[in-house]
C-alpha cells in the first residue's frame, strides 16, 4: 500500500519553546507507524522558533500546518485535510476542539497523561507506567489503552535499542548525557550540572538547551578537577548521544520511557508538576534514580548529587538500572496503538 492509500490522519499537538516538542515527539513515533501502513500523517502545530522538530517532522515526509486560532478556525483547518482520524496531543487547546471535531464524524484519539482533560475521544492512549492500575471513568464504548505496553517509540529509537542490556564496566571519566524535553524549557540544565559538580567526581557532560542565557549560565557553573561540560543546541541525536552515555539524565516525562527502552542507566528530575507521578513510579519500580523536584534540586542539590556520585562510580548499579528498563519496555507500543486506531476508522 502506498503512503496515503489509507487516508490522512490529524495530529494535532502541543508545541513551542516554553512548551517544548515531547507531544510532537510521541506523535511521531505513531505517525511513522501510520505511514508504514499507507497513511498521510498530518501535524497541526506550532513548530516556529523549532528548527530542528519541523527538520524532523518534515523529513519523514509528513505535512506541517500552523494552527488557526479560535475553535471555530481550528477544528475547520483541521477538516479541510479530510482526515480519517484525528490524534489529539494537547494541554492547551479547549475541549470544544476534540467535541467539535468528533462530532463531525471523525475518530479521535487523545493522548492522556492520567487526566482526560475534558477532552472527547473514540479513544485514549496513557502510555505512562502504571497508568493501567488507575480508576479513570471513562464513557460508554470508548476504549483506553494504558501502560508501557503502549509506550511510543520513534524509528530511530527502535533502531538503536540493544539486543541485550549494557554490561557496565568502571571508567575514570564517566560519560554524562542530560537533556530536559527538546528545549529545556524549566532550565534544569544548570541545576544538575550544579548536582553534578557536587559530587567531586570526574565526569564529561554533554548536556542540551535551548537558549544562548542557558548555554551562558551552564557554561559559569564552577567544575572541579576532571569535571568537563559541553553544551550543544537542541537535536534529534538523542539515540546515538544516549547510547555513547554511561549516565543520563532527564525531565522525568515521556522521553523517560524512551531511556528505558533503550537501556540507558536514567536519573530523572521532576520538571513539571504533571511528572510527579511518573518520577515515584519510576524510582519505586526501581527503573530510574530520583533526583526529585527542580525546585528542591536548584535549593537543596546535596540528595541529588549523592545519587549521581553513585551512578558516577558504581557499574553494578548502572547495569542494574540497565536491565530493569529494558525489560519494561519492548518499543512494540506504537503497533498497538495503530492497530486500535485503525480499526476505529
Amino acid at each position: 500500500m502506498r503512503r496515503g492509500d489509507a487516508g490522512v490522519v490529524a495530529f494535532c499537538c502541543d508545541a513551542g519553546p516554553a512548551v517544548g516538542v515531547g507531544h510532537v515527539m510521541r506523535c511521531l513515533a505513531l505517525a511513522e507507524e501510520l505511514a508504514s501502513r499507507g497513511c498521510a500523517p498530518a501535524f497541526v502545530a506550532d513548530l516556529d522558533g523549532l528548527g530542528w522538530a519541523r527538520e524532523r517532522v518534515v523529513r519523514q515526509g509528513f505535512d506541517v500546518l500552523a494552527p488557526a486560532s479560535g475553535v471555530d478556525a481550528y477544528v475547520a483547518a483541521v477538516l479541510a485535510l479530510r482526515p480519517v482520524a484525528v490524534v489529539l496531543d494537547s494541554y492547551l487547546l479547549s475541549p470544544e476542539v476534540s467535541r467539535r471535531l468528533r462530532a463531525s464524524g471523525v475518530p479521535v484519539a487523545a493522548m492522556v497523561d492520567g487526566e482526560l482533560r475534558g477532552h472527547e475521544a473514540d479513544l485514549y492512549v496513557d502510555q505512562n507506567l502504571g497508568a493501567e492500575d488507575d480508576a479513570v471513568e471513562l464513557p460508554d464504548g470508548v476504549r483506553r489503552l494504558a501502560g508501557l505496553e503502549y509506550a511510543l517509540l520513534r524509528d530511530d529509537l527502535l533502531r538503536a535499542r540493544p539486543a541485550v542490556p549494557r554490561e557496565d564496566a568502571d571508567v575514570p571519566v564517566p560519560r554524562v548525557f542530560a537533556f530536559f524535553g527538546g528545549t529545556d524549557a524549566f532550565g534544569a540544565g544548570p541545576a544538575v550540572l550544579r548536582a553534578l559538580a557536587l559530587t567531586g567526581r570526574s565526569f564529561e557532560a554533554t548536556v542540551v538547551v535551548g537558549r544562548d542565557d542557558l548555554a551562558a549560565e551552564l557554561t559559569a557553573v564552577p567544575l572541579g578537577d576532571g569535571q568537563h561540560v559541553t553544551p550543544i543546541p537542541p537535536t534529534d541525536r538523542l539515540a546515538e548521544l544516549v547510547a555513547t552515555a554511561d549516565v543520563v539524565v532527564a525531565a522525568a516525562g515521556s522521553s523517560t520511557w524512551e531511556l528505558l527502552c533503550l537501556g540507558a542507566a536514567t536519573a530523572v528530575v521532576r520538571v513539571a508538576a504533571n511528572q510527579r507521578i511518573g518520577h515515584d513510579r519510576g524510582v519505586a519500580t526501581e527503573a530510574v534514580a530520583g533526583l526529585g523536584a527542580l525546585d528542591d534540586l536548584r535549593t537543596r542539590p546535596d540528595a541529588a548529587a549523592m545519587r549521581l556520585a553513585r551512578l558516577l562510580t558504581d557499574p553494578a548499579e548502572r547495569t542494574r538500572l540497565r536491565r530493569t528498563g529494558w525489560h519494561l519496555v519492548d518499543g512494540r507500543g506504537r503497533r498497538r496503538v495503530a492497530d486500535a486506531l485503525l480499526a476505529l476508522s
